[in-house]
């Protein structure tokens, strides 16, 4: 259900402007025109510029990489199964906040829509007065989750390289006759002469050693 009566209950809000989200280019995309002037009536009133407008069959991909939205706001009665996995290809190879505002939904659709990564699935939700604090959250949770993304990256990447850096120590201690501590200051050596991590110099030396 959409709010009645927005031309007279969205005014400018100063605040806004002044406010992190009032630079934020955005894409919207939507299903009908009467939800596309919803969308714009209420994003123009929080002072957000807007780059682009797509229906939901539209190569999204493709606008969001030449366009470089901010966000992408997407208003429809009710997502697809095509439509999330299309967004959750976009949130993984472009990751940005995403809110998807759906006038219906039903349990099996709302856990796909939460799987797709979106910052934030609001079913029935699309009032002028609430969108400011909506769009704040959802940019708070997409950071929370991009800092917790980087986080479990760099923990595989440290795994990875306590592994590989073992094995490298192994095949220079057996093949130079040399201890762990010197087996590793080689490695160190080595790895800083062409400018490399001791990690990936270690990886691109058991490739190397492997194809022997």
């Amino acid at each position: 259900m959409y709010t009645p009566g927005l031309i007279g209950g969205l005014e400018k809000r100063e605040t806004a402007m002044a406010s992190g989200q009032a630079r934020r280019r955005v894409v919207l995309v939507y299903d009908d025109a009467a939800r596309l002037q919803v969308l714009e009536q209420m994003v123009a009133a929080e002072g957000l510029p807007v780059v682009g407008r797509f229906d939901p069959l539209a190569n999204l991909a493709v606008a969001v990489a030449q366009l470089q939205p901010d966000m992408v706001l997407i208003s429809v009665d009710m997502p697809s199964r095509e439509m999330l996995e299309r967004l959750a290809r976009l949130q993984r190879d472009q990751p940005r906040p995403m809110m998807l505002f759906a006038a219906q939904s039903d349990a099996d659709t709302t856990r796909r829509a939460v799987q797709t990564g979106i910052s934030a699935y609001i079913v029935d939700g699309l009032h002028a007065a609430r969108l400011s604090t909506q769009l704040e959250v959802a940019v708070t949770r997409f950071e929370w989750q991009q800092n917790l993304r980087e986080e479990l990256d760099e923990a595989r990447i440290r795994l990875a390289d306590h592994r590989d850096i073992g094995k490298a120590k192994g095949l220079i201690m057996k093949r130079r006759e040399l201890d762990e501590a010197e087996a590793y200051r080689l490695l160190q050596k080595m790895a800083m002469d062409r400018k490399q991590r001791i990690g990936d110099f270690c990886r691109m030396l058991l490739g190397a050693a492997n194809a022997l």
